[in-house]
């Protein structure tokens, strides 16, 4: 239990970073943190019950960068929520593609690569989509710089709690 994912927040309430509920619940009773929504279930020690914190957030403000965000798999799979953006099939069983074939001049850029399952990707080879007769679900492009780190998506559907404070 004291695994379970933990989502910090900023003092003014920015998305910083996601913890483990066993280091989430020190920061607690050092006094540094403050939680803002209940998890599920409690920490029973030897004289108390702690309640497992799913959003905290810290007391003090903490400074940090914005990194631009890589262009990886991963961030592209992200980005398009793990779903084959032809024919919308959701899987971790995908590949990338570009929109435009690199053989046609296409460019790896964010606006050019997608998630497609590999099926869809076969059936368009070397094509654009309009010569393979697909359509794009959703014209890729950057994504928002909202975030400074990778939540994973599966956190994104399980931890619903979490999405008032992720803006998203």
């Amino acid at each position: 239990m004291t695994n379970l994912p933990v989502l910090v927040l900023n003092q003014n309430y920015e998305p910083l970073n996601i913890c483990r509920a066993r280091r989430a619940i020190v920061l607690l009773f050092q006094g540094k943190a403050e939680m803002l929504e209940n998890g599920s279930g409690f920490v029973h020690t030897t004289s108390e019950i702690f309640p497992l914190p799913s959003v905290i957030r810290l007391a003090g403000m903490i400074k940090r960068p914005r990194p631009e965000r890589k262009l990886t798999r991963f961030e592209i799979f992200n980005r398009d929520e793990h779903t084959c953006q032809y024919c919308g099939k959701q899987s971790h069983q995908l590949t990338l593609d570009h929109v435009i074939p690199r053989n046609q001049k296409g460019q790896h850029t964010w606006e050019n690569i997608v998630s497609a399952c590999v099926p869809c990707n076969r059936r368009k080879a070397g094509r654009t989509p309009e010569q393979a007769g697909m359509r794009l679900r959703h014209i890729p492009s950057r994504p928002n710089g909202s975030l400074p780190f990778y939540i994973p998506f599966h956190y994104l559907q399980a931890k619903s709690e979490w999405q008032k404070y992720l803006g998203q």
